[in-house]
């Protein structure tokens, strides 16, 4: 459960078990079901104002040092432009995304990596902040020369690492996913503060959750007039019942309003409610496909 706590909590986005992120706010109609298509353009390799060299091409699997003595994996299959780069959730390695990497790359190049003290990368010490994770992504794409424009899609926490970087990089984001990843929590009680520290024994990416959350909600700002879907989760007043915290009851309950804070990112930002639990690639991996590649589809006509 404490496990859970941090997954969620992380962002607030308090989960129950193993995953209910307390998703904050998201814009839309809280009833709306998602209609997305899947349809995507068969210009989307050669997408309006973007141009693909030889670098935005061919497979990449491998390490590629972003720092002194470190390396981070990355995977990368397909061709074509954008780029989509996928972001897993706490915790979570490359492999987080296999329901979803071939079918993406039959439509577009689509990177997968593992952060720092996860996978196949090296270890890195704690405590590790937004600004870490930021630049350790900026020197891997760097490092293996794969060019803009990308697609970011970040599930669950990953969301606050794709956010911390389109921030710093907004010409070069295309479009942006968010998987259930909620507004922080306001006061978190001190066994959530604990359990969630860089320091914690559980805590394999030695991330300051806490702060990382924080950093990036309050970073929020306009990237661009780009397509941007973020998917949330309205939780059951079930799943809701089985948090310990009643600060967390309260913000799961409010989760789909809570994550419209999200929507100021660009004007066509917008929500889709689903109610799965919070783990919605698990659930529901073909709505996640779906979503992935209307954001696609939408960058493309641009």
């Amino acid at each position: 459960m404490i496990r859970n706590v941090r997954r969620t909590v992380v962002s607030l986005w308090i989960t129950v078990p193993i995953a209910l992120v307390l998703a904050a706010c998201g814009g839309g109609d809280e009833g709306m079901e998602p209609s997305a298509t899947g349809e995507v353009p068969k210009q989307l390799s050669e997408p309006a104002g973007t141009s693909t060299d030889a670098s935005a091409e061919g497979e990449i699997d491998g390490l590629f040092e972003v720092a002194e003595g470190r390396s981070l994996y990355l995977r990368c299959t397909g061709s074509g432009s954008p780029t989509l780069l996928l972001e897993g959730g706490d915790d979570d390695n490359s492999d987080s995304y296999a329901f979803a990497e071939s079918t993406l790359a039959d439509v577009t190049r689509t990177c997968v990596y593992d952060r720092a003290n996860l996978g196949m990368s090296d270890p890195a010490p704690g405590p590790r902040l937004l600004e870490d994770f930021v630049g350790d992504l900026e020197a891997l794409l760097d490092a293996a020369d794969v060019p803009p424009p990308y697609v970011l899609v970040g599930t669950s926490g990953g969301g606050f690492l794709t956010a911390g970087y389109a921030v710093e990089h907004r010409s070069d984001i295309a479009g942006m996913v968010f998987i259930d990843t909620g507004q922080p929590l306001e006061n978190p009680p001190a066994e959530i503060e604990e359990f969630t520290a860089w320091d914690h024994p559980e805590n394999i990416e030695q991330r300051d959750y806490l702060q990382i959350e924080n950093a990036a909600w309050d970073a929020r700002r306009r990237i661009g007039d780009i397509p941007v879907t973020i998917v949330t989760v309205e939780y059951s007043k079930e799943e809701i019942a089985q948090s310990p915290f009643p600060v967390e009851q309260a913000a799961m309950l409010r989760n789909v309003e809570r994550q419209q804070g999200w929507l100021v990112l660009s004007p066509r930002a917008e929500q889709i409610v689903v109610h799965t639990g919070h783990a919605v690639e698990e659930d529901d991996p073909q709505l996640v496909i779906d979503v992935i590649l209307d954001v696609l589809g939408a960058a493309a006509r641009r």
